[in-house]
């Protein structure tokens, strides 16, 4: 990946400047502007589960390709507790919080290509990508 940005992910504001920097970069891409929006909703919903469940962790932001095409490649990672059970958290509707249960599962449709690995007492990795059609 190139020209990756490394976010801090330990607070609110550093979700917001994650949502700043996919923001430039699916802007450069020339992303529309629902495009941008969905793309920032996933980044949110992935650094909140950061620090709502781990307390701390970081998000990689960069460009990506794949013959013709050019997109985003984020990687949400974190050394949290893990999540015990990959195939429940991914139900609509399932929440160990308080939430709706969307984060994930709405996360794997809003982007085009979504992988998830975690083991419990070891944290947790999502990587997500976006592609410019």
């Amino acid at each position: 990946m190139s020209d990756e940005t490394h976010v801090p992910i330990r607070t609110e504001y550093d979700i917001v400047a994650a949502r700043h920097r996919v923001k430039e970069i699916c802007t450069a891409l020339d992303f529309s502007s629902g495009e941008q929006t969905l793309v920032a909703t996933a980044v949110s919903e992935l650094a909140r589960n950061i620090v709502e469940y781990a307390g701390s962790g970081e998000m990689i932001i960069g460009l990506t390709n794949n013959k013709n095409l050019k997109g985003i490649l984020i990687i949400a990672r974190d050394e949290g507790p893990g999540i015990p059970d990959i195939q429940l958290a991914m139900k609509d509707g399932y929440s160990t919080s308080k939430g709706l249960g969307i984060g994930l599962p709405g996360c794997k449709r809003i982007m085009d290509e979504f992988d998830i690995a975690s083991r419990k007492g070891h944290g947790t990795t999502v990587t997500v990508k976006k592609w410019k059609r």
